[in-house]
């Protein structure tokens, strides 16, 4: 059965259209995407690479999961079912929000965070989609976006990912004096 995927207006609202992954989107129509970055308590990201057979990035690292919000989701909803899909580690994100979203031509990508210690070896990697997982420091990323071994994210963007893995918001809360 496609993957079915709900379209939204430029204001993020729900159009009740709905499209086949695939289909193309249709102008001033929007779709969901999540992905969702998790770190451990050491600052490195869990990074995943995408199988060989994978249409686009094949054999290329990448953030911890992502994926496409499928019709019904939330973005909540999305982002623990790509996790729980691609690495097999049910979590829980309530209560939480993304920490930021970035629009690209024909959708929302939002990025969530989470903090925990995970043991790689205890994950179960989904075949389609994931041939193996490791914990990076952002200068072992940096030097794999070098050689081409990783999605050719922006530095600044990744910059910005480990910046905002440990606070919320973009005020530095260390800097920040109280009356």
């Amino acid at each position: 059965m496609a993957e079915k995927w709900d379209l939204y207006e430029i204001n993020r609202v729900k159009t009740g259209e709905v499209i086949e992954r695939g289909e193309q989107i249709p102008s001033g129509r929007f779709r969901l995407v999540v992905h969702v970055c998790i770190f451990g308590s050491d600052g490195r990201m869990l990074i995943q690479q995408r199988q060989p057979f994978k249409e686009d990035w094949s054999n290329l690292w990448d953030v911890t999961v992502g994926g496409s919000a499928v019709s019904g989701d939330t973005s909540q909803t999305a982002a623990e079912r790509e996790v729980m899909e691609e690495i097999g580690l049910p979590i829980s994100l309530d209560g939480e929000r993304p920490r930021f979203t970035v629009n690209f031509d024909v959708g929302f990508d939002d990025f969530w965070f989470v903090k925990r210690d995970v043991d790689i070896s205890a994950l179960k990697l989904q075949y389609e989609e994931v041939q193996a997982v490791k914990w990076a420091a952002k200068e072992e990323i940096f030097a794999m976006i070098d050689s081409g071994e990783f999605i050719p994210y922006h530095k600044s963007f990744i910059e910005t990912v480990f910046l905002f893995s440990g606070q919320v918001g973009t005020i530095d809360n260390h800097c920040r004096t109280v009356n």
